[in-house]
């Protein structure tokens, strides 16, 4: 066994994907990258071919031909044209595409002219001419692009069993017969003897147990676990829905068996257990909203963070910045930076010892940084780098504990499931008041439950509802010492 708890096999496996697949979102964001400044110039050029420039004041013919090519673009997404599946097909792409447009080009051609007059028919011909000239060309280069991306692999759902033997053996041979399958399997996971459960099915090896399970899903980019079980083993599938549920990956059911028949065009024979709380197309709409709004929260405190770094320098001098090792997202260890609010020779960044009213290890300084809230502010650097997001369950330290000297994880029951979505500067929890010491059972229970309630509520609207509510909170629940 590694360090980590994993045999050799897993602890490879693992360490050759740690970095995610690519995901279908980014194809998608890839094509509207090409499609949106194409439909766009095709469109500029059509206006002034077919009527006078001035027909489309006061927005002029190159905004009319932005906006609409994106709500052409618009409508093509919602109507899944975007696809993987779609996109690899040339003549689907292409109908698709002109569909999309049709309505949006006729409404600019209403707008432009009188409807069902001689330049309102010559607007709509010069412009489907031109977007013909570019997306039939455009179209066909694009679908050979995605369909070597997806023929090689690069787009793939990368998937582990739980659960081996003769089940299992079902599955990979199931999945193997589903040519358009995206699903990659890369080991499987039981708890029986190899002669129940063979060392390896049809080429998949089993590399550990239903606990190695957990760490190998926390230290690889997998995507989804399919329990490999009979659906009539109910309680054995709840167990491990039980035991698995503190991953942010997708949990899935396997229905390939002797009593379940699944025809090749059945567009997906796994059954949904758990939905994945942080795939692909989330990940980019946090990201992006954190980049932007890490960014502009820097360009407005920055005169504060400079004042607290030489507050805290003139006081005690030393180390400005204090890190501290904390559970990340998925259960992995992060740096997370704060102004430094005690002694030098007090510091603790094990948090070992919890920070009570009065403490003594906290300088004046870091009195007034921790109960503002202003020694957080350094992790808006963490936000830029990715180890932290804005918004999100506030990371605690590796070794926390409470007043009473107890591990988090030995209070709340499956206390890791906090850390399925990235942890956050501030939180769900933070603005209803839970924050600062824990010294007693219930406000760790209500804090893991407000957690739990923005994993499973989660979006841009919430985190951006929890941003505002912030500053108030911070005014009103000055619980932090």
């Amino acid at each position: 066994m590694s360090e980590t708890g994993l045999n050799e096999a897993a602890t490879n496996i693992a360490t050759a994907l740690q970095r995610p697949s690519l995901a279908p979102v980014w194809l998608t964001v890839f094509a509207i990258c090409l499609d949106l400044p194409v439909f766009a110039t095709a469109l500029w050029f059509a206006q002034y071919a077919a009527v006078s420039p001035s027909d489309f004041a006061p927005l002029g013919a190159a905004s009319v031909g932005f906006l609409v090519a994106a709500a052409s673009i618009g409508l093509l997404a919602l109507g899944g044209g975007y696809r993987p599946n779609v996109m690899r097909k040339p003549k689907r792409a292409i109908l698709g595409a002109f569909l999309a447009l049709a309505g949006p080009v006729t409404l600019a051609g209403s707008l432009a002219a009188d409807a069902w007059s001689a330049e309102f028919a010559n607007f709509l011909l010069v412009s489907f001419l031109a977007l013909a000239s570019v997306i039939v060309p455009l179209r066909l280069i694009e679908t050979q692009v995605v369909a070597w991306i997806i023929d090689s692999g690069l787009i793939q759902r990368r998937a582990v069993i739980a659960g081996g033997g003769e089940h299992a053996e079902r599955l990979i041979r199931g999945l193997s017969a589903r040519t358009e399958s995206d699903v990659h399997l890369y080991g499987i996971f039981d708890d029986r003897d190899d002669d129940r459960s063979p060392p390896q099915v049809i080429g998949v090896p089993k590399i550990g147990g239903y606990d190695e399970l957990i760490d190998f899903a926390r230290q690889s980019e997998i995507d989804m676990v399919i329990i490999s079980l009979p659906l009539e083993a109910e309680e054995r599938i709840n167990w491990l829905i039980s035991k698995l549920k503190v991953l942010p990956v997708e949990i899935r059911l396997s229905a390939f068996s002797q009593d379940y028949a699944f025809s090749h065009n059945a567009r997906d024979p796994l059954i949904s257990a758990i939905r994945g709380t942080f795939p692909a197309d989330r990940r980019l709409m946090k990201r992006v909203f954190d980049i932007v709004f890490a960014t502009l929260a820097l360009l407005i405190v920055w005169p504060v963070m400079l004042a607290a770094a030489m507050a805290v320098w003139f006081e005690t001098g030393g180390p400005i910045l204090f890190r501290q090792k904390r559970h990340g997202y998925n259960d992995r260890i992060i740096d997370v930076l704060k102004f430094r609010s005690m002694y030098n020779e007090t510091m603790d960044p094990t948090a070992r010892r919890v920070v009570i009213r009065d403490d003594p290890r906290v300088t004046r300084v870091g009195r007034v940084l921790r109960s503002s809230s202003i020694d957080e502010l350094p992790q808006l650097f963490n936000v830029l780098s990715g180890d932290l997001s804005l918004v999100g369950p506030r990371p605690h330290a590796v070794d926390a504990l409470s007043s009473r000297q107890e591990r988090f994880s030995s209070i709340v029951d499956g206390y890791s499931a906090r850390h399925r979505l990235p942890p956050g500067i501030t939180g769900w929890a933070q603005i209803h008041g839970f924050r600062g010491e824990v010294d007693v059972a219930s406000k760790l229970q209500a804090r893991f439950e407000h957690d739990l309630y923005y994993i499973e509520n989660w979006s841009i609207w919430l985190d951006l509802l929890i941003l505002l509510r912030t500053p108030p909170s911070l005014l009103w629940n000055r619980v932090a010492y």
